[in-house]
């Protein structure tokens, strides 16, 4: 009998950045969990996402977390940055200050996009109202009574409000009654009076919201008064990256006055070390949480007594263009900042003669209440609940009194499907207002309201393409084997067959993990990070040992943490996953391992060879491998008989290539290869590699027009673009200068005008790294390389220990130091194999060397190269440049 799952209803109270994010969450575990779902939001906003906080317009107001911190994701931190490069901002990085307005874009937009994904699972609606109260039982649903007179009945509710509304409990009573005093600045048109008029101004509060206000309302002819009872202002961020620091160890028997001396001494290392004080107080955020809850509400008491203005100021700082806007402010003393309180107010003649603790008198035509949020919760909602018992007040009186979000009820439990998170858990967590916080509350939630994937019966699973059992439905998994079918005969389809396989079952691991992995080594248009997270979440919820295995593999491989020994493991357990094994096989689809030794993917080729019974597309992989070892006759047997067998198979006819090539069988190889590739290499992913090959021969040849030819009609940008154009046609472009073969202009920025900044600059593989670096050399491009060279020296240790020397070597002809290029590339050609590739493509550096040799009259030098690769194989090319050597 079939189980019928019940569609619960989820309501969420306030749409701004907590009530947004728990709804992205809710969207997306439903749809991967296949679980039905009724979420309603309710808020009067006219759009999600914003709230108080991301509703400003004003550009000057920014972000005090730099962008890499602000992902809605917890497991994909550079989410808002891809969406800010997407979205007009190319340039930007994790480390810049975003507009407020564009987060509150982003958080929408995310929303928005959250929903498309889950149609069909997922029902949303949004009211445009206020929740008043909320009554039922603690056994049956909750019952949301609407401003509008609407009843909401959910099975749970989220009460995402947002912070306690300020109180303007500290203002005497003459200025709370007095119509220029203004106690909600952020509320539409608070301020329009105020911008209209010159008059000085008195900002209460000295935090971030008087600073935005105080940048707002900067005027020439005005002064902006700021006053708070310590007068000080937040810390701006450091201007670049000050290091990273561990937390201290803290004391088994912490008390405030113990966590006092070991924070203390911990900031006064981070400044011995790093100059600087806040590497010390950015590492202790992932433990304020435990050390709050740590200490005794006396303790805590004390502590927001004497110490809490500190933290704020120096733990929420302002984001460094706000700080000089401020400072700039200050030196012309347009902002005056106070130290006290105010403890008089006299209103005459339109004016404010407000008196402070520290016996100044200031008068200003308006004052502005920015003293922050409240203590306590005290709109309608939150009244109802504590004046009936079914929440009470947080620590302190701060907030709501929670268990993991769970409200808790007047006698400690935790009966009604009531929870919250974000601001209102201050009391119990002291650090929970700031995204990094309320992203990782929301994801766990979701977590918490929605049932965990259903157990389904013992059935038969589907199968890949070699009998290995997948995590999905029948639909999906027809996808993935078409997908991985065209992967293991590199041809072109795989990216939208993993992409159909994910948007029909969204929780399927391994479908995400492929398309991780083909954006990764590829470059196929995935975004990578969130693909990787996708996969992580799924294997997690629904994924047997092996494909949680890949995941982990191409996770590691991603982030360049141990990939290729990960994979090694993952291939001894699972010798039949044969995605697993093309990614570890250095041929025309991946890198392969490469901070193995040599010969490792021969090994491991040969070891897995039982699992495949003689499969085509093992037998295609050893062909390769075999001319790599040099073996030719034996490489060009294995790719006929997998040919014979799968005749697009794309591995084969490239070890078949590399034999032709190899064995100086040029005219051979040029006339098979061509018919090939108006054949059968029609639907070939790489394509343009294969015209590359056939470029080789006409290169080796000497037959500058047949090039030209090629290039024209089969590698130039807009046939070949991205990756592809810098591997095939950018180094196509260099070995033809360097051997005589191409007169004129070399059409260079074609080439890269076609690839992404981040791919030339920043590769992610030393292999992109090799061939970006020969472009930039082609193109004479001597800052690039240089920028190239500074990413690879704190990239991975292959970028480190080879292409940054190449970049040196590579300048150094750029600049015509011929003798030192030439020294600098002959070093480099005994590890040279560790960037991966093959021996063809690898061999443009032995080309450029032999360039740069003859450049400096090293014509010895470059006699005896030239002999070597003649022994090697035939080429007329290389007769060629002998004959021409002098002397």
């Amino acid at each position: 009998m079939t189980e019928v799952r019940k569609r619960p209803t989820v309501a969420i109270v306030g749409a701004g950045a907590a009530g947004t994010l728990t709804a992205v969450q809710l969207c997306e575990t439903a749809t991967r969990r296949r679980t039905p779902l009724d979420l309603v939001l309710v808020d009067p906003a006219p759009e999600a996402g914003r709230g108080t906080a991301y509703a400003t317009p004003d550009p000057r107001h920014r972000l005090n977390v730099p962008a890499g911190g602000m992902s809605c994701y917890p497991d994909d931190p550079g989410h808002f940055t891809r969406w800010l490069c997407r979205h007009g901002e190319p340039t930007v990085s994790g480390a810049d200050f975003a507009t407020r307005y564009r987060y509150g874009a982003y958080l929408a937009d995310t929303l928005a996009q959250a929903v498309v994904r889950s149609h069909g699972t997922v029902s949303v609606r949004r009211l445009r109202t206020r929740a008043e109260s909320c009554t039922g039982t603690p056994e049956g649903p909750v019952e949301l009574h609407l401003a509008d007179g609407g009843l909401l009945t959910a099975d749970s509710a989220v009460l995402a409000t947002g912070p306690a509304a300020p109180t303007a409990a500290w203002a005497p009573p003459a200025l709370r009654t007095s119509p220029r005093f203004i106690n909600s600045p952020w509320k539409p048109g608070a301020l329009d009076a105020v911008r209209d008029d010159t008059a000085d101004i008195l900002l209460v509060g000295t935090g971030l919201t008087a600073v935005d206000l105080a940048l707002t309302l900067d005027r020439s002819k005005r002064t902006v008064h700021a006053v708070s009872r310590n007068g000080l202002l937040p810390q701006p961020h450091a201007l670049g990256p000050a290091g990273a620091m561990e937390a201290p160890s803290w004391p088994r028997d912490l008390t405030l006055s113990g966590l006092r001396r070991t924070v203390y001494r911990h900031v006064s290392r981070s400044v011995r070390t790093h100059g600087d004080w806040r590497p010390a107080l950015d590492s202790l955020r992932p433990h304020t949480a435990r050390l709050w809850r740590s200490l005794t509400p006396e303790e805590r008491g004390e502590f927001l007594a004497h110490e809490g203005a500190l933290w704020n100021t120096h733990r929420h700082r302002m984001a460094p263009t706000t700080a000089e806007s401020v400072t700039r402010a200050r030196t012309a003393r347009r902002l005056q900042v106070h130290a006290g309180t105010i403890t008089d107010v006299v209103e005459s003649g339109g004016r404010l003669a407000v008196t402070l603790s520290n016996g100044r008198t200031v008068r200003v035509g308006w004052v502005i209440d920015c003293t922050g949020p409240g203590q306590r919760l005290e709109d309608p909602l939150w009244r109802g609940l504590f004046e009936t018992g079914a929440a009470v007040p947080g620590p302190l009186g701060m907030g709501v009194a929670t268990r993991d979000g769970h409200l808790l009820d007047a006698r400690g439990r935790c009966p009604r499907p009531l929870f919250t998170l974000g601001a209102p858990r201050r009391g119990e967590l002291w650090e929970t207002t700031a995204i990094p916080e309320i992203r990782v509350q929301a994801a766990t939630l979701a977590r918490q309201l929605l049932a965990p994937p259903a157990r389904r019966a013992a059935r038969r699973r589907p199968v890949d393409g070699l009998g290995l059992p997948l995590s999905t439905h029948a639909e999906a998994a027809t996808a993935y084997r078409n997908g991985l079918d065209r992967v293991l005969k590199v041809r072109a389809g795989a990216e939208d067959a993993f992409a159909r396989a994910v948007a029909l079952d969204p929780g399927f691991a391994l479908g995400h993990a492929a398309l991780a992995l083909l954006g990764h080594e590829c470059g196929a248009a995935v975004d990578v990070p969130r693909a990787l997270a996708d996969a992580q979440r799924c294997a997690h919820e629904r994924a047997d040992e092996r494909e949680r295995s890949f995941v982990d593999v191409i996770t590691r491989r991603v982030q360049s943490a141990d990939g290729d020994r990960a994979l090694i493991r993952h291939l001894d357990t699972h010798p039949a996953d044969a995605l697993a094994l093309a990614a570890a096989v250095p041929t025309i689809a991946f890198s392969g391992v490469t901070d193995l030794d040599d010969d490792y993917a021969l090994r491991l080729v040969e070891r897995t060879s039982p699992a495949y019974d003689g499969h085509w597309f093992h037998t295609s992989l050893l062909a390769f491998l075999r001319q790599e070892q040099g073996r030719l006759y034996e490489a060009g047997e294995l790719a006929h008989r997998a040919l014979g067998v799968e005749p697009a198979s794309g591995h084969a006819v490239h070890a078949l290539a590399h034999v032709h090539y190899e064995s100086g069988a040029h005219e051979a190889g040029r006339d098979w290869l061509d018919g090939w590739v108006s054949g059968q290499g029609r639907g070939a992913v790489h394509r343009a590699h294969f015209s590359w090959h056939i470029a080789l021969h006409e290169l080796a040849l000497d037959d500058p027009a047949a090039v030209r030819r090629r290039w024209f009609a089969q590698l130039a940008p807009g046939r070949v673009t991205g990756v592809r154009a810098l591997v095939d046609s950018g180094s196509l472009l260099w070995r033809a200068r360097l051997s005589g073969n191409w007169q004129g202009e070399l059409p260079t920025s074609d080439v890269l005008d076609t690839v992404a900044c981040e791919v030339l600059e920043r590769p992610a593989t030393a292999f992109t790294a090799l061939h970006a670096a020969v472009a930039l050399t082609a193109a004479g491009d001597l800052p690039a390389l240089r920028r190239l060279r500074d990413h690879a020296a704190g990239a991975d240790p292959v970028q480190r220990e080879v292409i940054a020397p190449l970049c040196d070597a590579f300048a150094a002809l750029v600049e015509q130091r011929f003798h030192e290029a030439a020294h600098g590339l002959d070093a480099l050609l005994p590890v040279l194999r560790k960037v991966g590739g093959s021996a063809a493509q690898r061999e443009v550096v032995e080309e450029t060397l032999l360039f740069a040799l003859v450049s400096a009259g090293r014509c010895d030098a470059a006699r005896r190269l030239l002999d070597a690769r003649l022994d090697r194989k035939a080429a007329p090319r290389d007769r060629r440049m002998l004959a021409g050597l002098p002397g």
